[in-house]
């Protein structure tokens, strides 16, 4: 049951960083930006936003055990 649970909350940890990486580069592309350079900031917004899910779980590893 925990590894069920584990792979859902992974699976929602990748649907929010792709939803926030296409809401970056919408807002870039709508700001001007080039199709490179949204593309770019996408990956940097999907790039942070999966490191912040990796702390906060190592984070919260920490302090359970």
């Amino acid at each position: 049951m925990s590894v069920a649970v584990v792979l859902l909350a992974a699976a929602l940890v990748v649907i929010v960083a792709l939803l926030s990486a296409s809401a970056m580069a919408k807002l870039a592309r709508m700001d001007g930006a080039s199709y490179p350079t949204a593309l770019k900031q996408a990956g940097a917004a999907f790039t942070a936003a999966i490191t912040l899910a990796a702390a906060v779980t190592a984070a919260l590893a920490a302090v359970c055990t």
